[in-house]
């Protein structure tokens, strides 16, 4: 008997303290909530009238005409001009026999030393683990790259490429010993 007891006095606790809970606990946040709101006011800026568009009438009418046919020949005539010295560098370069280090790319060589030979400069080359000796007029490197001088420590070569307009233009590139490689 006595358990039917406790259990209906832990029953009857448990009712009272679930009444208790369901009081109204944020009353007074709502109600703070509320009083801001009605206080708060926005700022917002007005906004600037839009300025009247006022057309201008065309004042260079009696001027040259940029679209006139007679410039864009004479602007064509001039690029024609420099196009064509421009291509006789790759014309006179795709005339002649390739020689084999043209197949490889400039960035695959390294230079690994130099020599006298015959009263002239050589230069050694690795390429793909085989070293060849290279002279002032050889090729090298995929923009047909022409050996100009060979020093101790660097190659210097003239090479043709494109620029970013597409106009085929020289450049000079160097390739510097590395050492310490194997």
């Amino acid at each position: 008997m006595m358990n039917l007891r406790n259990a209906r006095w832990v029953g009857c606790l448990s009712v009272l303290l679930l009444l208790g809970c369901s009081g109204d606990e944020h009353g007074d946040l709502q109600q703070w909530v509320a009083e801001q709101r009605a206080v708060t006011k926005p700022r917002i800026q007005p906004l600037k009238e839009p300025s009247v568009f006022t057309p201008q009438a065309y004042v260079a009418a009696d001027g040259a005409d940029p679209f006139s046919m007679s410039k864009l020949t004479q602007v064509l005539t001039r690029e024609s001009a420099q196009n064509t010295s421009n291509m006789a560098l790759l014309i006179a370069e795709q005339g002649r026999r390739k020689e084999e280090l043209e197949s490889y790319p400039l960035d695959s060589m390294v230079m690994v030393g130099s020599l006298r030979k015959g009263g002239q400069d050589t230069a050694l080359l690795k390429v793909n683990q085989l070293i060849y000796q290279v002279k002032a007029g050889n090729y090298l490197g995929q923009n047909y790259g022409r050996i100009v001088q060979i020093g101790e420590h660097s190659i210097k070569l003239r090479e043709i490429v494109q620029d970013p307009a597409g106009d085929w233009v020289e450049r000079m590139t160097t390739l510097d010993l590395q050492e310490g490689n194997k």
